[in-house]
């Protein structure tokens, strides 16, 4: 059977959440047992998401084939429990790219080059890539922005195109705002965006619509007029108590089995086991035993999309440990100028990733408290290489001992740049990215957190361990737990007589709900742990 292609497009106003309703369709059609498959489109002009800043698109989700891709992937991945690769991620970099290569080798030899067929030819060339190489059974496209933009507009024609010729439904989400004032959901906006589609000569076959409550029956009737639907197509995308509920809220409207009657797929049985097995983690995340508060001591807590991947991982460790994981958000600046009395009332500290010399003292400042009063620990990526410099200075007495990110002339560089790194000039796509193999130290906790000798984790960074200071931390007490094969490079540290892990990887991004990340696991056990005890004292 010929692959089947889903679109979705979002209008009115972005950060509606095309990403979890991807994810939630995918997830849907997994339960029946279809290969379904996301690919996304972005329409910026940047090859790849890797030099972007956390504020202004949240955090750069890397993949195992070393791909810095939008975080809507990690969505995809923590859904499906299936790792993604590079090929899903469209952008308009990309696409102009390939475009601009393909000119200059005389490929359109004689053609002006433009926007319609050439760029949009590209576009199509691109899906049908994934398609024969994957021969799935449904592709879900889900086109970043909003209908109207520039930047999406040449991609959203493409789609048009590619429907003429493939068996394709048009999913449009929106939006109905209720108005204090009022009292009652406006779908005005959302006609807008209707005609606005149907401009792009589009006509949707599902609307889903994102609202504070549940959709009301005038609302339903009047978005479905408006987008030339019957009523039953208007699914309801109402705020829920958590994302993972989604696919359970579509199959309770019947859009399961609408959806795939419209797709013409071939009629299957939703598989019990894989639904209860869903059901049964959303019923210990709802109600769990226990509670623990975890501090995330980092440099972008304003905006929470940068550290996405580590609140879902504490989401999926604290459903293993039967717990509600509180996260408390501390922005490093702050201990800086207030000191640590913050972290008095914490379970335990987490130290993420991040680049620049912000905040970096006030992580220290954190690091240094959890390991005196023997709070829970772990750091990861400048978290780990941070707790080394903290280790180096208030353990082993080298007082200037720092990271050359941070100051290039310290005279005890704990830290410093990856060989592979030092004549590098362009910054995309060239640092230690994607899946590495680590040989993991017998008897230490992070092994005891695997239970494997070999693990593989995803990586992100220029700088590293100074090998040359290795023995002399070890000699003061610092366990190595971790390295690469071939003991080149320190990827895991701990502290020996309380749970304080580091690592130079990013664990976080391979965490799912079906398959917590297990140091993180074994940390909000930790947390338990110690939660228990001071609340004996």
């Amino acid at each position: 059977m010929p692959t089947k292609y889903v679109v979705i497009l979002g209008s009115l106003m972005s950060g509606l959440g095309k990403g979890v309703v991807t994810a939630s369709i995918l997830k849907t059609l997994d339960f029946y047992g279809y290969n379904a498959i996301p690919i996304k489109f972005d329409g910026y002009l940047n090859y790849d998401c890797g030099t972007m800043n956390p504020y202004r698109h949240g955090e750069v989700f890397v993949l195992d084939d070393k791909g810095e891709v939008d975080m809507d992937f990690g969505i995809y991945e923590r859904f499906l429990n299936k790792n993604m690769t590079s090929d899903l991620s469209i952008t308009g970099g990309k696409l102009f790219g390939s475009i601009i290569n393909k000119e200059r080798r005389g490929e359109f030899l004689g053609t002006d080059v433009q926007i319609i067929p050439h760029l949009t030819n590209e576009a199509i060339s691109k899906i049908k890539e994934v398609e024969e190489k994957r021969k799935p059974d449904v592709i879900i496209i889900e086109v970043g922005g909003t209908v109207g933009d520039i930047e999406n507009s040449y991609f959203i024609e493409a789609v048009r195109q590619l429907a003429i010729k493939e068996s394709a439904v048009f999913i449009n989400l929106t939006y109905a705002p209720k108005m204090d004032v009022v009292g009652e959901q406006k779908t005005k906006p959302a006609q807008l965006g209707f005609r606005m589609l149907l401009q792009a000569g589009i006509q949707p076959n599902f609307v889903i619509c994102r609202s504070k409550d549940l959709l009301k029956k005038n609302t339903i009737e009047k978005l479905a007029l408006f987008s030339n639907i019957s009523d039953d197509k208007v699914i309801d995308d109402s705020d829920l108590n958590s994302m993972y509920l989604l696919p359970l809220h579509f199959i309770n409207q019947n859009f399961d089995k609408m959806l795939i009657n419209e797709l013409k797929l071939e009629q299957k049985s939703i598989d019990n086991k894989k639904l209860d097995n869903w059901k049964e983690k959303l019923r210990i995340l709802e109600k769990p035993d226990k509670e623990v508060t975890i501090g995330v001591v980092g440099k972008y807590t304003e905006l929470k999309d940068a550290y996405a991947s580590i609140n879902e991982s504490f989401v999926h460790s604290g459903i293993s440990n039967n717990t509600k994981v509180n996260i408390k958000w501390i922005e490093a600046t702050d201990i800086e100028e207030k000191g640590t009395d913050t972290l008095k009332e914490l379970d335990g500290v987490l130290v993420p990733g991040g680049f620049g010399k912000r905040g970096i003292e006030g992580m220290i400042q954190a690091i240094k408290y959890s390991r005196e009063n023997k709070v829970p620990y772990l750091g990861i990526c400048l978290g780990m290489q941070l707790m080394a410099v903290e280790y180096a200075r208030n353990v082993c007495g080298l007082s200037e001992a720092n990271s050359i990110e941070f100051n290039k002339n310290t005279k005890n560089p704990i830290i410093t740049l990856m060989e592979s790194q030092k004549n590098i000039y362009n910054l995309g796509g060239t640092m230690r990215l994607g899946e590495w193999r680590c040989l993991l130290t017998q008897g230490t906790k992070t092994h005891s957190a695997y239970n494997n000798k070999i693990i593989s984790e995803r990586h992100r960074h220029r700088y590293e361990f100074n090998n040359e200071y290795r023995k002399l931390l070890e000699e003061h007490g610092l366990q190595v737990a971790g390295t690469t094969e071939d003991n080149g490079l320190i990827e895991f540290i701990e502290w020996k007589d309380q749970f304080g892990v580091g690592t130079q990887a990013h664990p976080e991004l391979k965490s799912r709900l079906e398959e917590p990340a297990p140091i993180f696991v074994a940390f909000v056990n930790s947390a338990l742990e110690f939660s228990t005890t001071k609340n004996k004292n």
